[in-house]
C-alpha cells in the first residue's frame, strides 16, 4: 500500500543523507522524496512516498524515530490529508495538435509556461491521478519530456505536525 510519511527533522548537514541511507540499508524503496525548511529555520520537513504493508511502514517509522536528527514522523495516511504534486511536461505541438493541447491544459487547469512554434511546456498541479490522466490524454507520441516533484502532503483541519 502507498504511504506518505511526513518527517520533521533538524535542518543540518547530513540529515537527509542519513534518512535515505536508512531506507537503502533496509532495502525499502522511496517512490518520491521532497525536503525543504519549515516556518522554523532550524527544522526541515521531508515528505517521503513509499510502498509497504502496515507492518513495514510501522518498522520504517520506528527506525526513523531512532535517528537523532528526526523530531517527529507522521504517516499522513492515518488521517485525512491534502496531497499535491507538480508536473512540468514538454509536448510537441504543431498544427491541429496545438489546439488539442490547449484544450487539455484548460480542462486540467494547467498553464502554458513556455512555448515555441513546435512545443508547449505545461505546468500542472494536483493529485497524482489527475497528472497521470493528463499524460494519458495528451496526443499520442507528443510528450517530449516530463518532470514531477512527487507528493507534498499536509494533514487536514487542525492536525499539525509540530514538536
Amino acid at each position: 500500500m502507498r504511504h506518505i510519511l511526513s518527517v520533521l527533522l533538524e535542518n543540518e548537514s547530513g540529515a537527509l543523507s542519513r534518512v535515505v541511507g536508512l531506507f537503502s540499508a533496509r532495502n525499502y524503496n522511496i517512490d518520491s522524496l521532497s525536503a525543504a525548511p519549515t516556518e522554523d529555520p532550524t527544522l526541515s520537513r521531508m515528505t517521503i512516498v513509499t510502498h509497504g504493508s502496515d507492518s513495514v511502514i510501522e518498522q520504517i517509522t520506528k527506525q526513523l524515530n531512532k535517528l537523532v536528527e528526526v523530531v517527529k514522523v507522521v504517516d499522513l495516511n492515518e488521517g485525512q490529508h491534502n496531497e499535491r504534486e507538480l508536473m512540468l511536461v514538454k509536448v510537441r505541438a504543431t498544427g491541429k495538435e496545438r489546439d488539442e493541447v490547449l484544450r487539455l491544459v484548460t480542462i486540467y487547469r494547467g498553464q502554458i509556461i513556455d512555448l515555441t512554434d513546435k512545443t508547449y511546456t505545461i505546468e500542472v498541479t494536483g493529485a497524482r491521478d489527475k497528472l497521470d490522466s493528463l499524460l494519458v490524454n495528451l496526443p499520442q507520441n507528443s510528450i517530449l519530456e516530463t518532470v514531477r516533484t512527487g507528493a507534498a502532503g499536509i494533514g487536514r483541519g487542525e492536525r499539525i505536525l509540530k514538536i
